[in-house]
């Protein structure tokens, strides 16, 4: 694994909060800075010795500022490989420097939006150089480190301190991931902004209108506005309630998070049952077995095609609605044999990026939970690793916990939820819920896994967990008593994870 010494930085940050710590190590280190303009001064009146760009480029800041570091000097010193020889030709002939340590920060664009409402002013505050160099050193991770948030500065001293400035080639693909990830929310901002789109979905009032039979009760009237048909055909039954469209919307969010073969029942906007098999009737069977209860009446929905086994045993339950992207010839006929069943084709996945609530006299809007959140990202914490298995009962449990109501607690052994407890105004009344609701189904909890949509303000939970017998746990970590939770799973033999992402639900 290539090992690099850091020997020269190029800083470039919009908000100077904490980069005087990092540049004082750098200074003590011997380490050469380049900077540009503000951050420059800034370096400058912490009396320590920094090089600017220009001199570097021979090339001053143009066109008030927006072009700074655009320049093959700048971009030649990131992106050049230490083990191709012609790039090392090329650095030599054109007198470029090494520069294996960039630190930047991109100008806060989504606050700005927030904040401002002068285009040419949001305009100003899409940044060009910062992406570029980012983007140019996670590139190269393998010869440089990229710093992309001020969020990673303190976690950088402690990197480069406790390694004499020698970063490892993990490390730089960590910080690489983070950066590319930093770069996909940024410009997903921008086109957000440009696009406009969230301002149509709830204002055109007389697109593709339909009267609904009653709200969520007989009392209360209701309409869909929207082209329902865009992304389903419905091959039976009768016409979708309001309710029906609540649960198919979260059976169509949850069944998006799975690629291998995965089925799921939903009952009230909550998974009461899902699992992930070799085959859909398999998969269906652990699903039911979670809550053959709950699952009457409920909401079905496939990421394969139903054939006509998995037909059969569902035909043999009372369902609302069944979802899959196709269905073999004899399974649709078998499932027809109920008149009211609603049968629907999902013709696509729907990918939204802002949501809506109407509240008071106004509305709510957010970006939608569509970050990417895998053991790539994930931190291990405890003295004990998770198995593979539990690595892959841990990523599971974790797609369901995101759409589960909070306060969620998710329970899964062998790619099947084997309980769970939502919409608690208690984390320790959730946990409590899903091991009891487990046990009356008659599942073993031993060898389990659990996921937790928020953080455990203390240790309570992990020490129900532990005597229950879950095995591994994962949660976002973030509580100033997060400690206390680590040492109570070393104390009991539990593996956990921080996922860094909390997944609130409400």
């Amino acid at each position: 694994m290539k090992k690099l010494k850091i020997e020269s930085a190029l800083i470039s940050v919009f908000n100077k909060e904490g980069i005087s710590e990092v540049c004082m190590a750098l200074f003590r280190k011997g380490i050469t800075i380049y900077s540009t303009g503000g951050t420059k001064k800034f370096i400058e009146n912490l009396d320590i010795p920094v090089k600017s760009v220009e001199s570097l480029t021979g090339y001053p800041s143009i066109l008030g500022g927006r072009v700074k570091t655009l320049h093959p000097k700048i971009f030649g010193s990131i992106l050049s490989r230490s083990s191709n020889k012609q790039d090392l030709i090329d650095q030599k002939t054109h007198d470029i420097p090494k520069i294996n340590l960039v630190i930047v920060d991109l100008y806060p664009f989504k606050e700005t939006v927030i904040k401002i409402k002068d285009k040419n002013e949001i305009i100003e505050k899409i940044d060009i150089g910062g992406v570029s160099l980012i983007r140019a050193a996670a590139k190269n991770y393998d010869d440089v480190l990229v710093v992309s948030s001020r969020n990673q500065y303190i976690k950088l001293l402690e990197d480069l301190e406790s390694n004499n400035f020698i970063t490892n080639e993990e490390l730089r693909k960590n910080y690489a991931s983070k950066a590319f990830k930093l770069v996909t929310e940024y410009d997903k901002d921008i086109s957000n902004y440009f696009n406009e789109s969230f301002e149509n979905e709830n204002e055109n009032e007389n697109e593709n209108s339909k009267i609904l039979r009653y709200g969520e009760n007989p009392h209360q009237s209701a309409v869909f506005k929207g082209n329902i048909n865009d992304v389903f055909s419905q091959l039976h039954g009768k016409d979708l309630s309001y309710n029906n469209l609540l649960d198919v919307d979260s059976a169509i969010k949850l069944i998006a998070e799975f690629t291998d073969t995965t089925f799921a029942i939903i009952k009230h906007n909550n998974a009461c049952g899902i699992g992930s098999a070799f085959d859909v009737v398999s998969s269906y069977d652990l699903a039911f077995s979670a809550d053959s209860l709950s699952a009457f009446g409920g909401v079905l929905i496939s990421n394969k095609e139903v054939d006509i086994l998995s037909a059969k045993k569902m035909n043999t339950l009372f369902f609302e609605i069944i979802i899959a992207p196709s269905y073999q010839e004899k399974a649709l006929t078998i499932l027809k044999s109920k008149k009211n069943r609603i049968i629907l084709v999902q013709k696509r996945t729907i990918k939204k990026e802002r949501s809506y609530k109407s509240i008071l006299n106004g509305r709510l809007e957010q970006d939608v939970d569509n970050i990417k959140n895998d053991d790539s990202n994930w931190d291990r914490v405890t003295k004990m690793i998770p198995s593979k298995r539990e690595l892959k009962d841990l990523e599971f449990a974790n797609k369901v916990v995101k759409h589960s109501k909070s306060n969620s607690i998710v329970l899964v052994k062998n790619l099947q939820m084997i309980s769970s407890g939502v919409g608690q105004t208690s984390r320790i009344d959730a946990l409590n819920f899903a091991i009891d609701k487990a046990r009356r189904f008659g599942f073993s909890i031993k060898g389990s896994v659990m996921a937790s949509d928020a953080f455990f303000p203390f240790p309570d939970c992990v020490e129900i967990a532990a005597k229950s017998g879950i095995s591994s746990i994962i949660q976002p970590g973030g509580s100033i008593k997060d400690n206390l939770s680590i040492e109570m799973c070393d104390k009991n033999n539990i593996s956990m994870i921080f996922s860094g992402i909390r997944h609130f639900y409400h």
